[in-house]
């Protein structure tokens, strides 16, 4: 081999070392929709996680996803005629869709040593870049019975069972992280503080004083709902983490009335902390008023979630939009007729597999909504059925409708289920009316064909409980504007008549009632008649949805915040 050769050579080895032993960003969370194929998600933070990881592999960033594995995914979904939801395990063979590495680490859980390997899936983006995702894994030989189940279910267990697996996320992830060969990692972003525990690694890892290490961190908050946040009493601490770590944290001043706050750890680790919306920034400023929280919106992967259609009327008219996002902001240009006939593809798939997997027939030129969310009481899914006379005569004088929901629950979440079995009720009641349909085990999938072929998205929390939202982004890539309560990302998204409608006034919160009133008079009134009798108009309020909000509430647009604000 030639000198010039072999200089060549060295230099390429040096290069993919180098790649090796430096991460601008190591992503930890503990959901990750890394794939369709992969069960290891349970709604909107798991989705968000893989679509940001989608974008960085996209922009050639330089991150890593760090999860748990969850061989018994969240759950399968079963309803039976009532609407009664049950559950079984999503069993899957990680085997023989991930890649093995050779990572070994262990970590100290109630005086003993639990062993983790790491598994590799890479998310691939555009030019052939990509972003490794490591799924962690106790599931090993050496490991008691116990502890190879750590990382079986997604929110699965007691709170020990919990805490254990938030010790192998933050703890182990660090450490998987540096058997993997990254020696240096510029930045540690914490989804939500189930991964907060990583704090305390860095601070064996790294022997600097507490300010330099928070330098490393980020700290993303999504829930406005104080429950929503773990907490875990300090004798179970002390039982799952030592003596040592209690008195670290301690030292910290991590503990309230013996309790660790995981959102209070990250806070307290992290020099640049974020809201999810502008209004969840405020939000979340009033419940940690004595942390400097700053807002970056979420959005969606814009390729991800755009129909086949509307992807083949984007390249052909902005070929540029896959590489620039703010490029759909052109659709201002596109042909009326041309986004109706992409929509009418989109909504006779969507009626097609709702035929086939669930043997109810739509009508694909009856207006249809749809409401596909995590069955969450505030989320209020049975919220359109408040008055049933009232909704009945909308649809017999103002135009026929037809619904869509799908949604799972929470195994241990009975007011969720209630609602589910309340939709199912009104299924049964207004079946002569109105047709509905409820497709059980909702998942990416069915994300993609209900977000693309509806004519509204409906979204009626109960405020201020909607961190964000991402359901209503994904409708917008398909030119469906969304008929909401002006909370989460909608606060910014909404231009009255123009992308779509408000449940409610924006300002002062409405009680139910006037909530009600407010959403059949806009149906009645303006949606429908609009659909019905000004076809144009209701084409052009789809083409400005697309300009004003697929444009910017895309992982793209977002990512890019993080890189200028928070990644240093």
């Amino acid at each position: 081999m030639n000198e010039a050769a072999v200089e060549c050579k060295n230099s390429m080895a040096k290069n993919v070392d180098t790649a090796r032993t430096t991460l601008a960003v190591a992503y930890f969370s503990m959901e990750i929709a890394a794939s369709a194929d992969f069960p290891t998600y349970s709604g909107g933070l798991g989705i968000l996680a893989g679509d940001i990881l989608k974008s960085a592999a996209d922009m050639g960033l330089s991150m890593a996803g760090v999860t748990l594995l969850y061989r018994k995914g969240y759950f399968e979904q079963h309803l039976d005629e009532h609407g009664n939801q049950t559950e079984t395990a999503s069993l899957w063979r990680p085997e023989a869709v991930l890649d093995p590495t050779d990572a070994r680490a262990t970590v100290v859980i109630e005086d003993r040593k639990v062993a983790i390997r790491a598994w590799k899936y890479s998310v691939a983006g555009l030019g052939g870049r990509t972003v490794p995702v490591y799924f962690l894994d106790t599931a090993l030989p050496e490991n008691s019975s116990f502890d190879q189940t750590l990382t079986d279910q997604l929110y699965g267990g007691d709170n020990r069972y919990r805490l254990c697996q938030e010790a192998i996320l933050g703890l182990g992830g660090v450490a998987i992280l540096k058997e993997l060969g990254f020696k240096d990692v510029a930045t540690y972003h914490m989804n939500e503080g189930h991964a907060s525990l990583l704090t305390l690694a860095l601070q064996d890892l790294f022997p600097e004083d507490f300010d330099s290490l928070r330098k490393r961190c980020v700290f993303t908050t999504h829930t406005p709902v104080p429950a929503g946040h773990d907490q875990f009493p300090k004798s179970l601490v002390r039982q799952v983490l030592g003596e040592d770590r209690v008195r670290l944290l301690e030292s910290r001043g991590s503990f309230t009335d013996d309790i660790l706050n995981m959102t209070f750890l990250g806070l307290r680790g992290s020099h640049y902390i974020n809201g999810v919306a502008m209004q969840h920034g405020e939000v979340s400023r009033s419940m940690f008023p004595n942390y400097p929280i700053r807002a970056i919106t979420n959005g969606v992967h814009a390729v991800s979630w755009t129909s086949i259609p509307f992807q083949e009327l984007y390249d052909k008219h902005i070929p540029e939009w896959r590489e620039d996002n703010l490029y759909l902001r052109y659709a201002i240009g596109v042909g009326l007729e041309e986004i109706r006939a992409a929509h009418k593809r989109s909504k006779k798939r969507l009626c097609r597999t709702i035929r086939n997997f669930t043997n109810v027939e739509l009508d694909e030129n009856v207006f249809t909504i749809g409401f596909a969310r995590r069955a969450a009481a505030y989320k209020r899914a049975d919220f359109l059925f408040s008055d049933l006379t009232r909704l009945k005569a909308i649809a017999r004088q103002a135009g026929r409708m037809q619904v869509i929901y799908a949604g799972k629950a929470h195994p241990r979440d009975e007011e969720g289920k209630a609602v589910i079995r309340r939709t199912f009720q009104m299924i049964e009641a207004l079946k002569d009316t109105i047709r509905i349909v409820y497709v059980p085990n909702y998942d990416m999938r069915w994300a993609r064909h209900i977000t693309s072929g509806v004519d509204l998205w409906l979204n009626t929390p109960q405020r201020p409980y909607e961190a964000s939202g991402t359901s209503g982004m994904k409708a917008a890539l398909n030119g469906i504007p969304s008929l909401s309560v002006p909370d989460g990302w909608w606060r910014e998204g909404h231009v009255e008549g123009v992308t779509g409608w408000d449940i409610g006034d924006e300002e002062i919160p409405d009680t139910p009632m006037e909530e009600s009133a407010s959403l059949y008079e806009k149906l009645e009134h303006e949606i429908l008649p609009m659909f019905y009798g000004h076809s144009e108009t209701f084409a052009e309020m789809m083409r400005q949805t697309i300009a004003l909000n697929a444009s910017f509430f895309n992982t793209q647009r977002m990512l890019a915040q993080y890189r200028l604000n928070a990644y240093k």
